[in-house]
């Protein structure tokens, strides 16, 4: 039984939604601090070039985008359920939306010259135009484009007092029921992000309802975690043996076949591709076979919803 292992740093919003996952099932596991922008060596040998944040890692199989994280630790761990019985759509759809729409308008509203003006304050200034370079080229191709500010400040009030309003309205103290899900997690982050300063903090603390749901989900907490070196990582990759492929017929409608040799890439921001032997195509799930020089033969998983298989 491998140890569940998660690449992150501590101001990435998709990590931190990645860490909560954790927490709310209960899961101990290892943290391994990796660099906010490229070169990422110790990770691009584990994924074959895929840079966002966080990555997920069970032996030797490398678990990427957090939407296909959150399955994974489903079926790690069934209970307390991150798609409820009953739900599942209405959750991952929330989740979806909310990756997307959502954290491209928290993206502006954060990025914005005050607020990034306090985030940065007792940063280097090399590190700053690292960052901002890294940044613009994370966002320079693929079909997201970035929300203008003044678009963002008209929205925010309009998505506010929609959450506000199925706040008000559900079941129970979180958006779909009693307990979190993955839909809660997937908005929390986004909010999260905006709470980093007092700049953006107001926009949601002008909202009681959603600052205290914020609250809650925040206080499910990171679970049981330990920290572990990038090398050790690769050398846990590299000594074990990648599972059994899901047990699941392969399917793949543009015509890719088990064992071709195939790129795959997300299709709205940081679209780096990733070469490697297509394994397996799910419902919900494309597989790589690749091999590093340093991390051996691992499977890279990806989400089919966001990604694109491409022959090479």
């Amino acid at each position: 039984m491998h140890e569940v292992i998660l690449h992150h740093y501590p101001t990435s919003p998709f990590a931190e939604k990645a860490r909560l996952m954790l927490g709310f099932k209960q899961l101990s596991w290892r943290s391994v601090q990796i660099p906010p922008v490229m070169p990422k060596p110790d990770l691009t040998a584990l994924t074959g070039g895929y840079r966002r944040t966080p990555v997920l890692q069970i032996g030797a199989d490398i678990y990427c985008d957090t939407a296909l994280i959150a399955r994974r630790l489903e079926a790690e761990k069934a209970t307390p359920a991150l798609f409820p019985e009953g739900q599942e759509f209405v959750a991952a759809t929330l989740a979806q939306w909310a990756d997307s729409v959502l954290f491209l308008h928290a993206v502006s509203l954060v990025f914005q010259p005050e607020s990034m003006a306090m985030r940065f304050a007792q940063v280097p200034k090399a590190f700053i135009e690292v960052f901002s370079k890294d940044r613009a080229a994370l966002f320079s191709s693929g079909s997201a484009a970035r929300v203008p500010l003044e678009q963002a400040k008209s929205h925010w009030p309009v998505l506010m007092a929609r959450l506000q309003q199925q706040l008000a309205r559900g079941n129970g103290e979180f958006l779909l029921g009693s307990a979190p899900c993955v839909a809660d997690f997937s908005v929390a982050h986004c909010l999260w992000f905006l709470k980093g300063t007092p700049v953006t903090a107001p926009l949601i603390d002008a909202y009681p309802d959603v600052a205290a749901w914020l609250g809650k989900v925040l206080a499910v907490g990171h679970g049981s975690l330990s920290e572990l070196s990038a090398e050790d990582a690769v050398a846990i990759a590299r000594e074990a043996t990648p599972a059994e492929l899901p047990d699941e017929p392969f399917s793949e409608p543009n015509g890719f076949e088990a064992g071709q040799a195939v790129t795959i890439s997300a299709v709205d921001y940081g679209t780096d591709p990733v070469e490697g032997e297509l394994v397996f195509a799910g419902v919900e799930e494309l597989i790589l076979r690749r091999e590093d020089e340093r991390a051996g033969v691992v499977h890279v998983h990806f989400p089919r919803m966001g990604y694109r298989i491409d022959a090479r």
